[in-house]
This record gives C-alpha cells, structure tokens and sequence, in this order.
C-alpha cells in the first residue's frame, strides 16, 4: 500500500536539491581556509544546530540500539566523514563541474558493490551503462589535463571526487540497513556526530588550524551545515520514506547541471569540449543505472 506523501515534501525536496547545487560554491568561496578546516566546522556545525533537538527525542532510540546498529552507524559515519574530507578536498584541485559529477557516481558503485557483496545479479544493460561511465569518466580526465583554468592539479582532485563517491556508496549501502529499524534522527544525530569526530581527528592528526579565521569563514560553514548537509542529506534521507531509493538518486543528477551553471557565472570556469563530453556520458550513464534498478525493483520484490 502505498505511503500518503505529504504536500510539504515536494518543497523540501527541491530546497535540498537547489542546497546541494550550492555546497560546492559554498565550498570554493572559504577557500581561503584548508579544507580540512572546511569539513570540520560543516560537520560540527550540523551537530551542534541538531544537538538541541535530537538530544530529548532520541534518548529511548538510542538506548534499544543493539551492538549491532552501534557498530554500524560508527562505521557509517567514519565512512561519511572522508566522504565529506575528499569531497571538500576535491574542489580545492579540479573544477566544479568535474567535481560534481564524479561525486554523483554513487549509483554506479552501489550496483557495483550490491553485485560484489550481496551477489546481486547485474542486467547487460546496467553492465554497459557502468563501462560507459568508466570512459566518460577517461574523457573528463584527460580533458581536464589538456585544459587550462581548471585548477591546480585536476588529477587528483578528480580522483578525490570518485573516492568521495565510493566512500558514500559504502555509507549509503550501512544506512540502508540501519534505517529498516531506526528512524531518521536517531540514526542522522549520531551519524553526523560520529562525521564530525573524523574530520576533527583528520585535522588534529594533520596540524590543521581551527581557529582565526575571519568571520565570513565560520558563516559559509554555518551555511553548509543548514543547507547541503541538514536540508540536502536530510531531505533525501526523509524521502526514501515515501520514494524508491532510486527516484531519489535521479534528482541528485540535477546537481552537477546547476553547480556547473553557478560555477560559469560567478568563478568563470568552462571546461574544454572533451571534458564537458565526458561529463555528460557520465550523466547519462548514471541515470540509465538509476532507471534501469528502478524498473527492476518491483519485480524483485514480486518474486
């Protein structure tokens, strides 16, 4: 039977797709500060503005934990904390636009990691569409190394955006199976505060200063915090309540599409023409994954 939707969630879900188009413009313009430092006060930042609320909700969740799902939510937010470091990482190395669609990979490793650890069969079309994606991924790297502009070392920021994808695809794979049982804050409250601790750990183990920054710093993360990670993670993660996970992951392919746009404007980045080909073969191929489990899905659960 299906889910009543309430009218309120279409709107937090465009809110949540137009807060990840910004969270990598957010990024850029606190990039005066490392990155390191960025992920830190995102992740603490949402802790903290989360805190008061989770804190009396949650308590009688938290206590029928069993070891289990406390085992899995740390792994789960470990896995999301580099997730957030490379991401962030990523965009000081590499354009936006690469940035944003390698890290919407996620689908493509998701069904790769289902067919690897849960023996999920693959179709021959999901198959192709996965080969298709690994060369449009070539032709954004060899294109962003023949261009001029995009940063300072495209290679590896474009090798941190498809690990940040990995690393989320994991993450994403834990949350699937902790959330069956645990509602939403009290599975995102810990996760988030588990986030946080790694990227406060990675910049402790790294000398990486956390204060004396100029207001304006502090304020983009506050920023961040509301909006990709709060409004952005949550309102998808709220979603998967009422839409197929894979619906879900159709939207996240709008991001890179309005990340590009903002990013022409206001930093005047264009990537060269074979850059932008392989762009749109990974788009393309990332949604023909997300469509095709789509249509799987009801005649797995008809068997």
């Amino acid at each position: 039977m299906a889910r009543q939707r309430p009218a309120f969630l279409y709107l937090v879900l465009g809110l949540g797709v137009i807060s990840f188009t910004f969270s990598p413009i957010l990024v850029r313009w606190a990039s005066d500060a490392p990155g390191m430092a960025v992920a830190v006060w995102r992740t603490t930042l949402a802790v903290l503005l989360l805190a008061p609320v989770a804190g009396w909700r949650i308590r009688s969740d938290v206590r029928a934990f069993s070891w289990r799902d406390v085992a899995l939510i740390l792994g789960a937010g470990v896995l999301l904390g580099i997730h957030f470091l490379a991401w962030i990482e990523s965009l000081y190395h590499t354009t936006v636009a690469s940035a944003s669609v390698l890290v919407t990979t996620s689908p493509i490793f998701l069904v790769v990691l289902g067919f690897l650890v849960l023996k999920e069969r693959l179709s021959w079309t999901t198959v192709a569409a996965i080969c298709v994606s690994v060369a449009g991924a070539a032709l954004i790297g060899v294109g962003d190394a023949r261009g001029v502009g995009v940063g300072p070392n495209p290679l590896w920021g474009n090798s941190l955006a498809l690990s940040a994808s990995l690393f989320a695809s994991v993450y994403l794979l834990i949350g699937r199976v902790v959330r069956q049982q645990v509602s939403w804050l009290a599975y995102v409250f810990p996760l988030y505060s588990v986030a946080a601790l790694t990227t406060l750990g990675a910049a402790w183990m790294q000398g990486v200063p956390l204060f004396g920054y100029e207001a304006g710093f502090y304020g983009l993360c506050l920023l961040m915090a509301i909006g990709p990670q709060i409004l952005g993670h949550g309102s998808f993660n709220y979603a998967l309540h009422y839409f197929p996970a894979a619906l879900v992951g159709m939207l996240a392919l709008l991001e890179p599409v309005g990340s590009s746009a903002l990013a022409f404007v206001l930093f005047g980045e264009v990537p060269n023409a074979l850059a932008i080909t392989g762009m749109l073969v990974v788009l393309g191929a990332v949604g023909v994954v997300v469509w095709n489990e789509r249509q799987r899905a009801p005649a797995d659960q008809e068997r």
